[in-house]
């Protein structure tokens, strides 16, 4: 499938320090691609330079985009959006229309049908000022996606939201990803499991690892054992008796499907079943995948 985004090389130093080096990936059409790494990692730098808000130091950026301007088919969000406190919801979405490129009488009724998308109809008359942090962060998502672009690029597009609302944009996410390629970044990595074609792992400004998600676990783990206590004090006392590697966490234990055949566990579980819910195989989590990547800060 042809390449929507080609980064070539992309480089990024401020004061001599760089917080990009020699960045290169592509992405293709309609793919969803997590951008994974801690703090400081160079994740944000990467979107802005992308979007066209950052020069970058060295290196191309390459989008199939529309029209002569090719940021006329992005739709950015960035982490901590601000907003005019006097605007209303529809005013705000008029003007970031209209910096899309957006003309004609058309444009009120598509703004009211995107304020709605993002669950904001009935706040689209009301002031920005008064609105939560999870209604802002709707409405950074609906001003992104207002000129319907070809690439959309979210810097951590749920982390204002309680558990209710990240459901909901992760349920637009996904069927926003029919019609366009997104790039976002995240900390929440049980959402990037459940809508990632592709990840990219960033550790000081470097891509240090990247692939499909189902190659990345294979590659990082496969299936696992995972014994269900009652209580993390019983997983606790499974996992220093056990004479295998075995990982407590909570009122559970990991065990590496290479240490062990399962007859083995079985059996070594047999005489502590009354503290035990579960055994079974459970394959290796993102969020464990992230540790041996990145590694622990």
């Amino acid at each position: 499938m042809k390449a929507t985004l080609e980064v070539s090389n992309l480089t990024k130093r401020f004061n001599g320090q760089s917080a990009v080096d020699e960045l290169s990936f592509s992405l293709a059409g309609h793919t969803a691609t997590a951008l994974i790494g801690p703090n400081g990692s160079g994740k944000t730098t990467t979107m802005s330079m992308i979007a066209g808000l950052l020069r970058p130091t060295s290196g191309t950026v390459r989008f199939e985009g529309a029209g002569a301007d090719p940021r006329s088919g992005i739709g950015f969000l960035p982490q901590y959006p601000n907003f005019f406190p006097w605007m209303t919801a529809l005013e705000y979405m008029e003007m970031a229309a209209g910096l899309s490129g957006m003309s004609g009488r058309e444009t009120r009724a598509e703004c009211e049908r995107t304020l709605g998308f993002v669950g904001l109809s009935d706040a689209a008359r009301k002031r920005i000022g008064g609105f939560s942090g999870g209604m802002k962060q709707r409405l950074g998502l609906a001003q992104a996606i207002v000129h319907r672009p070809a690439l959309l690029l979210l810097d951590e597009p749920v982390s204002a939201l309680d558990p209710a609302g990240r459901r909901e944009v992760m349920d637009m996410l996904k069927e926003l990803g029919e019609q366009a390629t997104i790039l976002y970044s995240t900390h929440i990595l049980n959402d990037a499991e459940e809508m990632t074609d592709q990840l990219l792992f960033l550790r000081k400004g470097r891509l240090i690892e990247q692939g499909p998600l189902g190659e990345i676990k294979e590659k990082y783990g496969g299936q696992d054992f995972r014994v269900e206590f009652k209580d993390a004090a019983a997983a606790g006392r499974f996992a220093a008796e056990a004479p295998w590697p075995a990982d407590p966490d909570g009122a559970s234990v990991r065990i590496p499907a290479d240490a062990v055949r399962m007859e083995e566990l079985l059996g070594f579980a047999a005489g502590r079943a009354a503290h035990i819910r579960s055994v079974g195989e459970s394959t290796v989590r993102l969020e464990e995948i992230f540790l041996k990547v990145v590694g622990r800060p």
